[in-house]
């Protein structure tokens, strides 16, 4: 029995979710599915279905397999065409136009990117808009940063606007921004090219130029009900997608690729933001595919902590995140907590890590009911990494950091506990099940695995399993566990063998 359920609806485009009950990211078997009769037609392969070019106000029948689903799509108060205020794939620069058509955009209207590719600087949205980016439509950054915008840390109402891991930071502005953007809209089926290999920006990485930092490919900070469907977003600068500070945001069956040798490239981002889905997407890229954040707090005499704020209530269903350093990762800047995550059938194909949760002391803050179930997961190295000792940071090495004796627990020790994982099926496994590696002083608490099938790959190397000194390399690791209260019900060998080196 196929089941359809609309994900996401937008006045142009709608995702619907095949089979998102049972299947994960890919479908059992291939699905034939059909729009109003044949309007539009084709076989589906996978959960997410964006359908795009679709007319505002309109009802819709999608027939897939023997069900169907009715929709409507939303009204739009007014289409204005891009084109009409100068943007073309022949200029150099598109900034100054988009700049004008965006004003024009009345509320509640969109603006409609013609098919080409726009070469821009930086586009900034505004609030109850849609940006229209339809299939064969491209906007892509110049790299030229000689008279790029740059966010500064504050804004006038001392909102935080420019930041980089964690801390307040002047940065420069995303190819698409959106400060203070409430029911934002940004779908298609087009691409937006965040210009990483053009210019110098990956070349300094953990640096500044012109006093800023590199930017995000798209940047929401302070915004409220937000649909991002359909889109390709590639070749990012440093993180992809950064929501900071957001409520209420859908991603819905978006691409997110960078290469795999490009620095600090996460996916997906979400900082101090609550309420978050992020379904059907696929994300292979240089650094984490989804990395969670909260803010941290600052270090030596910057003690900075009024930026921090917690991110909850986040599900992640049915997305496929390939080739990054970790599938889906809690951390390290989650100072102001990062709380009821939800994880469901996904799949992680040749990421480093699966799971992982990493924080060290001076952090604060804690990680907690986070669940994974219904996950399949192939080629990874450690499946589900926990590491309170991870060596960001430029002290991240010192013993005041790394030291396994225990420390004093203020305001600044971090906390992890309540994790579940359970139903996961990992296949060609190199390096370990889980390694769990908590504070002497603050050690992880309730972990409980279940219904975990594991074979390993035979041509393995020994690797190394988590982020912290003093650790062994480790091949076919069953579970790896110090400073940890876990409960294993599951058939695994070896069972809680104990870290050589951790203490």
């Amino acid at each position: 029995m196929t089941t359809l359920s609309v994900l996401a609806r937008t006045a142009f485009s709608a995702t619907v979710m095949i089979d998102a009950s049972r299947a994960r990211y890919h479908l059992a078997q291939p699905v034939e599915w059909s729009l109003n009769g044949g309007e539009q037609s084709g076989v589906s392969t996978v959960v997410p279905l964006f359908l795009d070019g679709l007319t505002p106000s309109t009802d819709y029948t999608l027939r897939a397999g023997a069900h169907e689903v009715r929709f409507a799509t939303l009204p739009c108060a007014g289409a204005i065409d891009a084109a009409a205020f100068g943007v073309a794939p022949g200029s150099a620069d598109n900034a100054a136009a988009f700049a004008e058509a965006v004003a024009a955009v009345p509320h509640g209207g969109a603006l409609i990117v013609p098919r080409g590719r726009h070469m821009t600087g930086p586009i900034f949205l505004k609030s109850d808009m849609t940006l229209h980016l339809p299939l064969g439509a491209e906007i892509a950054t110049h790299g030229d940063r000689t008279d790029w915008p740059i966010l500064p840390s504050h804004d006038a109402q001392g909102r935080v606007v420019g930041t980089w891991e964690g801390l307040p930071e002047p940065s420069f502005a995303a190819p698409l921004t959106a400060i203070g953007c409430d029911r934002l809209t940004i779908t298609g089926g087009g691409i937006l090219d965040g210009g990483g290999d053009r210019g110098d920006w990956w070349q300094w990485p953990k640096e500044t130029r012109q006093d800023a930092r590199r930017p995000r490919s798209l940047f929401l900070a302070h915004c409220t009900d937000v649909i991002l469907s359909g889109l390709t977003v590639r070749n990012s600068p440093s993180w992809t997608v950064h929501p900071y500070r957001c409520q209420r945001l859908t991603a819905a069956a978006l691409r997110i690729e960078n290469p795999a040798d490009s620095p600090n490239t996460d996916g997906f981002d979400p900082e101090s933001c609550t309420d978050i889905s992020l379904q059907g997407l696929r994300i292979s890229v240089g650094d984490d595919c989804i990395a969670v954040k909260s803010g941290k707090r600052g270090t030596g005499t910057d003690r900075r902590t009024d930026h921090i704020a917690p991110t909850r209530h986040l599900t992640i269903a049915n997305c496929l995140m390939q080739d990054g350093h970790g599938a889906v990762v809690m951390g390290s800047e989650m100072s102001g907590d990062i709380t009821d995550v939800e994880i469901t059938r996904c799949e992680f194909h040749g990421t480093d890590r699966g799971l992982r949760i990493k924080t060290r002391r001076g952090r604060g803050g804690e990680v907690a009911r986070i669940a994974l179930r219904d996950v399949t997961m192939h080629g990874v190295g450690t499946a589900i990494a926990v590491n309170a000792f991870y060596f960001c940071d430029a002290d991240g090495k010192s013993d005041a950091v790394q030291s396994r004796a225990p420390a004093p627990v203020d305001e600044s020790t971090p906390a992890i506990r309540d994790i579940t994982v359970e139903d996961v099926t990992i296949a060609s496994l190199r390096h370990a099940v889980a390694a769990l590696l908590g504070l002497p002083e603050a050690p992880i608490q309730r972990v409980r695995l279940s219904r975990i099938a594991v074979d390993y790959d035979v041509n393995a190397v020994a690797g190394e399993v988590l982020m912290a000194c003093r650790l062994p390399q480790i091949k076919h690791g069953g579970i790896l566990h110090t400073f940890a209260d876990i409960e294993v019900d599951a058939p695994l060998a070896p069972i809680l063998k104990e870290f050589q080196d951790a203490v």
